[in-house]
């Protein structure tokens, strides 16, 4: 057994057993500082998801690790990412949250920019004399830019190596994501975006915290209830939960590199979504019986028995993917300070679903995961007043993070995949090395045959 690793920020104690972090991890701005540098311009960083610029000249624009960024699909099909400033001036070249086009134009002097970044017309040209080179004043761009199952990433910095490298273990959960449809998985039209006055690190915490569902989601949980679906089947059918089957039961795992995962495969074939209402018809039950039955014959029982299960996967630093069955949500949170983030958050469903499977994800995405709605209100409250506290952080400076040290197989109550995170958050931190307490998840590599024809041909630069 290990003994005693701990820094400034981290005590990890294998031997109590007991795992601590600081306070001013959480609210320190100094601390702010030294992480956007140390880890957000270090990291794989969430962009977007190819679904969202299907045309060429669709654009999307977002902030990722602090900085604007455009998303956009060229003329020739291939993906693009280039920084939202201009080399001229700085000024923001596209404030829209979305649109088409074929040129970028920046409103300031009117230098306009090709969807390949480069400088294709400004007024006066000739003012800057003969041996103006507008090929040095192209749109800057992160320093990687990569894409994995539809889901594009960049990095500030060459450091993270490839992205697949990076992904470990958690690539096999995006894989998860993307074989729930023979064609193209496809995100929502629409953006939830909303703010907390909360660390970032905390909402990490939450996306996989199992541990205050029923008492946190209390509310949401009645209303299941009294909308007449039986709670006990929900939560306990057909998982099977003896020692022996591992694989079955409700766990927490460890994928590497910070990244961690908590979920459970679904044993009901389709027919049990725990944190969703009923089947709106016999017909909407029908078609999910016949998708879990198509995909077990393609990929095998096993790998559709993870796929129609549940997933709680936070990929460090901050992008999280929760998938019940019931619902895909896709979720980022950039840090403004130390007390304050910007969340933004998408759906993502099978391209070719049922229509009213469709419509059972869209209600019970807008129910559980909206602004508005019977989960996330209540997440946010409780981070907010998380954050309230450690103003009193001199007298009580430490966090709790020690829930199924004890435990061979942590479950998804306890608190191994948010040690997970800190344990690379303080690695990046201060250099200290935390060895994980489980065995790491490795990938398993498993690709659906359907995309090896397709990554060939996705013409992504």
């Amino acid at each position: 057994m290990t003994g005693v690793t701990e820094s400034q920020f981290v005590i990890d104690d294998r031997i109590t057993p007991r795992f601590r972090v600081h306070r001013s991890a959480l609210a320190d701005p100094a601390v702010f500082e030294a992480e956007r540098r140390a880890i957000f311009d270090h990291s794989w960083l969430y962009v977007g998801h190819e679904s969202e610029i299907t045309s060429p000249y669709d654009f999307r624009t977002r902030r990722v690790g602090g900085r604007p960024v455009i998303l956009l699909r060229d003329g020739d099909g291939s993906v693009r990412v280039f920084v939202n400033t201009c080399p001229h001036r700085g000024m923001q070249i596209e404030t829209r949250a979305e649109g088409n086009g074929r040129f970028l134009k920046c409103f300031y002097h009117g230098w306009s920019f090709s969807t390949a970044g480069e400088l294709v017309a400004l007024p006066d040209e000739a003012s800057y004399g003969e041996n103006f080179d507008r090929h040095n004043l192209c749109l800057a761009q992160p320093a990687q830019v990569d894409s994995y199952r539809g889901f594009v990433f960049l990095s500030w910095s060459t450091s993270p190596g490839s992205l697949l490298d990076y992904l470990a273990g958690a690539a096999d959960y995006l894989d998860l994501v993307a074989d729930q449809s023979d064609t193209t998985m496809v995100v929502s039209g629409g953006t939830h975006l909303y703010a907390a006055r909360a660390n970032w690190k905390l909402l990490s915490e939450n996306s996989y915290d199992g541990y205050h569902a029923l008492t946190t989601h209390h509310r949401y949980l009645a209303m299941l209830k009294a909308s007449g679906k039986d709670m006990a089947r929900a939560f306990g059918a057909g998982v099977r939960t003896d020692a022996s089957t591992v694989q079955g039961r409700a766990l927490a795992w460890d994928l590497g590199h910070g990244h961690a995962v908590v979920g459970a495969p679904d044993r009901s074939r389709g027919q049990n979504f725990p944190l969703g209402r009923d089947f709106i018809s016999a017909s909407a039950a029908h078609a999910q019986a016949e998708r879990y039955a198509h995909f077990a014959q393609a990929h095998g029982e096993d790998w559709a028995a993870r796929m129609f299960g549940s997933r709680n996967v936070v990929i460090f630093p901050n992008l999280a993917i929760v998938d019940l069955g019931m619902g895909i949500t896709i979720r980022t949170y950039d840090p403004l300070s130390a007390d304050s983030m910007e969340i933004t958050a998408w759906a993502i469903a099978p391209g070719e679903d049922h229509p009213e499977l469709a419509r059972m994800r869209r209600e019970n995405f807008l129910t559980f995961w909206g602004p508005a709605g019977l989960a996330t209100p209540d997440d946010i409250e409780a981070l907010e007043r998380c954050q309230q506290g450690y103003a009193a952080r001199d007298a009580a400076p430490w966090t709790d993070i020690s829930r199924g040290m004890v435990r061979a197989n942590p479950l998804t109550t306890d608190e191994l995949q948010m040690r997970t995170f800190w344990r690379e958050w303080d690695r990046r931190m201060t250099g200290t090395i935390h060895p994980s307490e489980v065995a790491v998840s490795p990938r398993a590599g498993r690709v659906a045959l359907p995309y090896d024809a397709r990554v060939q041909s996705a013409g992504f630069r």
